[in-house]
Formats: structure tokens, sequence, C-alpha cells
């Protein structure tokens, strides 16, 4: 750069040369930020194909690199936010949310293996932490990690670990080895199922037994294994036995929809989620908010204890999306999102063919339907978080009002169902509405799918009239206690609904019975407990997997979890301080996580006193 002054004596002026001014117009033509290298380029498209690319789509472009990868290179998030054309950053704050990615930086290496260990009470109770400690030592490889991982919905077969995306249900060490064994050679074991084809499967003949199947096995390789999934109930079979006749009448005008309405209503159906919402009353409201209305369905299950949904689903799927449909018809909607819980690895296969079925053979109009994998986060079983990850963003929940029936997925009216919910919808409007209402005991109508594990002979899917004793739940469904096992304690709705004594045995189980003590079912996910267990170490196991999977938006819940964990592991607990905390959480969350998290605390405060403070001694 060159100064030279004017004839007039005033100050010098700065000029630019021809060349600098080449040099600042090369600068500016380089690109901002990371960009993307050929191969990257390459790899990625050949996994989700060519541009232009949904933003909702975000996610479900993520696992298929996960899946491909075994985790998320940082030269592939370059390479998926110029192709998706939103910012990196954006890119990075999805993948570092959901607990299955892995962003792995500049040339790190990916782990060969991963082996989850289910750290959740269930399998706790029945020796995980024994098998989280001693596994490394026997794996013996650099190659392979074992880690702990939060509930992953088979309780029934405690302990459970997963290797890669194939379930070890009732493992020990033997049987993981020979899973990592298999896995590292390509073998298929990981993904031993049952046939599917002719099955069949009536839900309505269980009600007052067990859902949960007997176990089954497939010879393999010269040794019998356990079935990770029992025969199911395939396209074919369910249309010969009736399937999808209700959707079709509905759809051709031969019933009405207003009658479908009062039958949900007739019933007393209310979601079976956890929350308890009216069926019938949810479908008005929705059908009531301008078109276009779309459906966002819940099958994350993430709730620790509970697996009542993938018991249905692995055997009968139809059921399920033939209450899609009706639901879709009644309500006027125009496109159906089904959002799976990502450990469902063998289930998302499975509804992925049979949607396939029913779309190249329709009973009738068929709604778009798309499903949609979650990736590792328990706050996406709350409503609005669910929503924000269907649109590929990081799941936490929005505030209210406006409420998901009016604004909800993609700004749209949204009709959001839990899976049980609209399994039961073809039997409610088939049988009539007295059919389910005509369930109940102790003054309660209707039927509940119980998740039962923990200190019972027999775990697994009670389908029980509401209003059941946890005391008759036990005995009359689950075979009584293990020899030597006694009722000390009971979870009656997971992780959120507290800890009850056994001296509340006869307290009738449903929505709105047990918030008097302090507790409500939820999911009606039913954890027990025996003499041999301490409740206080079920509560810390539970706050510690509140803390784990606070999704860190409200400081409330951020802190207070993280706090609570700390001050619970004491022989003694402040007390006080934890009640501060109590109430901060309850009050000042805005979720369900944050404002249910003091529930196990102050359970023990409540009725187990005698094993928080010393001065009590060991006698409740």
């Amino acid at each position: 750069m060159k100064t030279s002054a004017n004839l007039s004596g005033t100050a010098p002026v700065a000029t630019i040369s021809l060349d600098d001014m080449r040099q600042r117009i090369r600068q500016k033509s380089k690109l901002k930020g990371r960009q993307p290298d050929a191969q990257s380029l390459t790899e990625l498209r050949a996994l989700v194909g060519e541009a232009p690319h949904q933003r909702d789509l975000l996610i479900e472009h993520l696992h298929l690199l996960n899946d491909a990868w075994r985790g998320l290179h940082e030269r592939h998030l370059v390479a998926l936010a110029h192709e998706m054309k939103i910012p990196m950053a954006e890119v990075y704050e999805v993948a570092s949310f959901y607990h299955h990615f892995e962003v792995i930086r500049g040339d790190d290496k990916a782990p060969g293996l991963t082996v989850r260990v289910c750290d959740g009470l269930s399998c706790e109770l029945a020796g995980a932490q024994d098998l989280l400690q001693r596994l490394p030592a026997l794996l013996g490889s650099a190659d392979v990690r074992v880690i702990a991982a939060p509930c992953v919905g088979r309780c029934e077969q405690a302990p459970v670990a997963v290797v890669h995306q194939g379930a070890v249900p009732f493992a020990t060490l033997e049987k993981v080895s020979q899973a990592v064994a298999h896995a590292a050679s390509g073998d298929a074991a990981l993904a031993i199922t049952s046939t599917p084809a002719d099955a069949a499967f009536d839900p309505a003949s269980l009600a007052g037994k067990s859902v949960s199947p007997a176990a089954q096995h497939v010879a393999l390789h010269g040794a019998q294994h356990l079935a990770l999934m029992p025969a199911y109930v395939g396209y074919d079979s369910y249309r010969a036995a009736g399937g999808y006749q209700l959707a079709a009448r509905l759809a051709a005008g031969e019933l009405q929809a207003e009658a479908v309405i009062r039958a949900m209503e007739d019933s007393g159906l209310r979601g079976l989620g956890g929350a308890g919402f009216p069926a019938g009353r949810k479908w008005r409201i929705v059908r009531d908010q301008p078109a276009p209305r779309l459906m966002a369905v819940n099958i994350d299950e993430g709730e620790p204890g509970t697996f009542k949904d993938r018991s249905y689903l692995e055997r009968d799927p139809h059921r399920f999306l033939e209450g899609l449909l009706v639901a879709a018809q009644v309500v006027g909607v125009e496109a159906c999102y089904v959002y799976l819980r990502d450990e469902y690895h063998d289930c998302r296969r499975l509804l992925q063919a049979e949607i396939a079925r029913l779309q190249a053979d329709p009973p009738c109009v068929l709604p778009r339907i798309e499903l949609r994998r979650g990736a590792g986060a328990y706050i996406c079983g709350e409503e609005s978080a669910m929503i924000e990850s269907i649109e590929g963003k990081r799941g936490e929940p929005r505030m209210r009002p406006p409420y998901i029936a009016e604004v909800g997925l993609f700004g749209r009216p949204t009709l959001e169902h839990n899976f049980e919910t609209l399994y039961w919808v073809r039997d409610i409007v088939q049988k009539g509405a007295h059919w389910f209402s005509g369930f109940g005991l102790n003054g309660r109508k209707g039927l509940r799918s119980f998740s039962v594990s923990g200190r019972v002979k027999n775990p697994g899917v009670k389908l029980a009239p509401a209003g059941i004793t946890v005391q008759a739940l036990i005995d009359e469904y689950c075979g009584g206690m293990p020899d030597g096992h006694a009722l000390y304690a009971y979870l009656p709705g997971g992780a959120s609904g507290g800890i009850l004594p056994a001296s509340l045995n006869q307290v009738p189980l449903d929505f709105d019975t047990l918030q008097p003590y302090g507790s409500f079912i939820g999911s009606a996910a039913v954890i027990v407990l025996s003499q041999q267990d301490r409740a206080r170490d079920a509560a810390l196991n539970m706050m510690k997997f509140f803390a784990n999977e606070s999704c860190g938006q409200c400081t409330p819940c951020r802190v207070g979890t993280a706090k609570a964990v700390q001050l619970m592991q004491a022989a003694v607990w402040d007390n006080s301080t934890l009640e501060d905390l109590n109430i901060v959480m309850a009050d000042a969350s805005i979720c369900g996580l944050g404002q249910a998290a003091p529930n196990p605390v102050r359970s023990i405060q409540t009725y187990f006193a005698h094993e928080i403070d010393e001065s009590r001694g060991s006698q409740p």
C-alpha cells in the first residue's frame, strides 16, 4: 500500500495497488468455517443420498452415519452440515445432545465394539453391577469397551446387556462373551428371532393373565439361544383374522366418526403413556382445530421398569397400526409420525417391514406414515420434547401454552398418543365400550398393562383389571416372590412414581388412587423390592437416572438432580436441604422430569426414614 499527498498540502491519502486489490479479493473469496472434503462428502452421500434434504431428517441422517461408522466423525458432520445447508454448530448441538451419538474428534478412532450393560433398578437387583465390574477384564480388548446404560426396556429379562445393537437377555459373563465374539466376526447371531408369518395373538383373551410369552429358543451353530422376539402376527395373518375391517368400514362411510369417539369416551380409555388424559376427549379437541392436522405416536418407552409397549409391538404390530388409522380418519390427520425408541432395534426392523406390507396392499386410503428413530434420550418421552426430536432438533420440552393439540409438530395441530392407547382402539370399538369398562376392581374401570419386574418369580406384562392391588398382582399374576424374599417396598409407576412400603400393599393401582400417598401410577411399571433391598438405594438409582437424563434446559432440574445425588449418598440425609431442592425442582421445572424427580426422595423421607436417620435405628 502506498500514500501520496495532493498539491494543496492536505493530509496524505492511502492508495491501493492492483496487487493489493487482487490479494483482498482472493481472501474474501475463501469460505469461512470448516469445509467438507471430497471423501467425506462421497461417504455421506452413499448413506443419505444426494441433496436436497429435509431439515427434520437430521437425526435420521445422524443415525445412518452412526450405524455405518460406529460414531460420528467430525468430518462427516461438516459434510452433513454442507449438504443440509445448516450451520455446523446446529448439527453439533443436536449430535451432542443424544446419548447414542458419540462425536469423534479429528483423527480419533471409533471404538470397535460397545457393550452396554443396563444399570436400571431391575437389572441392578439382578446383578448388573457385577457384570460391569468383571466384563472389561474378561473381554480383554482395547477395541471393546464396556459402559453402563440406563434402562433398556427389557426389565423382565434382567440383567440385560446390549452388544452393539443386539440385546443379550438374562446376561451372564459367558453369554456376553459369546455375543461379542459373534459381533466381532460379523455373525448374525445378534439378530436371533423366531418366525413371524402365521402366529396368532388375541390380547383381549389375555385379560386377567400374563401377556409376556414363555421363553422361546432357536437353534444356531449347534446350540440353543433365547429368541429375542417371539413369533408375531404378520400382515396377511392379521387381515385373515378380520384385521383392518374397522378401518375399512370407517373409510367407506359405513361407520361414523362420531360413533367411534363416543365409544372411546364411554370406555373410559385414558392415555396409557402415563399422563392419563381421556383419549376420546383428546380426539375431539384436535378434530376441532384447523387443518392440516398431524399425529405423533410415542413409543419411546423410556420410563425405567416399562416394557409393555415393546411386548405388544413385537407380537401384534398391526393392531396398533389399525388403531392409528382409525384415529387418523376420525380426527382428520394427513400424516402420522411414529417415534420409536432406539433401543428397540428388532422392533424397528419388524415395524418397517410391516408398514411396507400395509402400504403395498392398503385396506383403505392411508395417511402418510413415517417411522422416526429416537437416539437415547428419556426426556423425549415428554410429548413436546418428542416433537422437537421428530423435527430433527434437540429434545428439549417446550413451554406451554400453546399446547401441541393447537400448535404441535411443524406448527400444526397434533394428536399425540402413546402406543398402547391406540392398541386398544380396535377392540373397544368392535367389542363395545362396555367390554373395556366392564373390567375393574375396587371401584375402578378398565384394563391396565402392568410391567412387573424385580423380586417376583414370574416378571412380565400382566393384563389386569384397573384397581388391582400390588399384593394381588404379585400373588395371582407373578407366582409370588422368590423363596426367601418378602415384600418390603414397591415402585408403582417406574422412576417417577415414588416408592411405597409393604404396609400399603392393598392400595388400588390406577390413575388418581396413589396421589394421596405421594405417588402415581404413570406407565404402570411396577418394580418389587424385598427385605434384602434398601429403598434408599432404589431412590438413589432413580435420582442418578434423572440427573443423567435431564436435558439441562432449566436450572432447577439440571442442578437439583445432580445435587440431590450427592446428598443422597450420605449415611444420614440432610433432609432440610433435600426438601429445599424438592420444592424448587417441583415448582420451577418446566416438564415432568424435574417435577417428578422429588418423588423418590420424599418417599424415603416419609416411609423409610429409618434407612436415612441413624437415630431411628434399623427398624421401620
